[in-house]
This record gives C-alpha cells, sequence and structure tokens, in this order.
C-alpha cells in the first residue's frame, strides 16, 4: 500500500512548491541585483554631480581672476605716486568688470531706492525721517541686493522712511 506522501496529489504539490520556491529565489535575487543596480547609479550621479559643479565653479572662478588681478595692480600702485584719481578709475573700470561677470552669469542687482519696500527682495536695517516720500519707502542701501534669475540671491540691506510721528 501506498504512503500517503506516495500520492498523486501530493507529488505534484511538492513539485509546484519546488517550482514556487524557485520563482521566489529568481525574483530574490533580480530584485537584489535592481538595487545593487540602483545604488551604484545613485553613486554615479552623485559624483557626476559634483564633477559638473566643480566644473561650474571653476569656470566662475577664472572668470573672477582677470577683476582681482587689476585689483591687486591697483593695490601696487599705492605706494608708486599714481594719482589717486587714477587708481580708483582703475577700480571703477574694475567695478564694472565684476558687474559684467555677474550680468554673464544670470545676476542682476535689486532696484530699491526710491521704490516701496518689499520684504521679500529686501532686509530693512534702520529708518529715517523723509517728509518728502510716503512711508515704507526705501531711502538707501546699506548693501546692494541680487537676483538670480527670478530668485533672490541675496536680499538687499536697506533703509526705510518713517514719518516722525509713526517712529
Amino acid at each position: 500500500m501506498p504512503g500517503i506522501d506516495d500520492t498523486p496529489d501530493v507529488a505534484g504539490l511538492r513539485d509546484e512548491l519546488e517550482r514556487t520556491r524557485k520563482q521566489v529565489e529568481e525574483q530574490r535575487s533580480l530584485y537584489l541585483r535592481a538595487l545593487a543596480d540602483f545604488e551604484n547609479y545613485k553613486r554615479r550621479m552623485e559624483r557626476d554631480q559634483r564633477a559638473l559643479s566643480d566644473f561650474g565653479r571653476r569656470e566662475l572662478l577664472k572668470k573672477l581672476l582677470p577683476a582681482v588681478d587689476n585689483l591687486q595692480r591697483a593695490a601696487r600702485y599705492r605706494d608708486t605716486g599714481t594719482p589717486a584719481d587714477q587708481i580708483v578709475d582703475g577700480l571703477l573700470a574694475t567695478v564694472k568688470q565684476f558687474e559684467s561677470i555677474l550680468e554673464n552669469e544670470n545676476i542682476r542687482p535689486i532696484e530699491t531706492i526710491g521704490k516701496p519696500f518689499v520684504p521679500t527682495l529686501s532686509e530693512a536695517v534702520g529708518t529715517a525721517a523723509d517728509g518728502s516720500v510716503p512711508d515704507n519707502t526705501v531711502l538707501d542701501e546699506a548693501r546692494r541686493g541680487y537676483m538670480i534669475g527670478n530668485e533672490v540671491l541675496r536680499p538687499a540691506q536697506v533703509i526705510v522712511s518713517k514719518h516722525d510721528a509713526e517712529r
């Protein structure tokens, strides 16, 4: 008499169980390979992003070096008897050079003076009485602000008008 384990149903179930175990092991192996591939992809992308960022930073710094050279030349002329107005002219040309570099990098100054105070573009660092303009009008900049594209790179620091009665 055959044993209970030898019946056709049990033998078929054992075969099916073995096939299922093999499928599970294959799926697990595929999953582990995909996970490893993804980790390698992440590391490669991080490395590529760092390299791209470093390249961009180097390119920008190369553009700044000629302006730094001009400032260093101006500093050397201090003790040579060069008239101050010539040194100032050279410094103003260097400022224009820096402004050109910023413009080429899509960085532009935030125009604030004479305009209403906008807290998303400026930081009020002081107030002053000025009856010739409405309250909350920017009178002066303590530090210029800049935009890069449509985003604030650095907010302006400004002096804002306040009438004496409200101070």
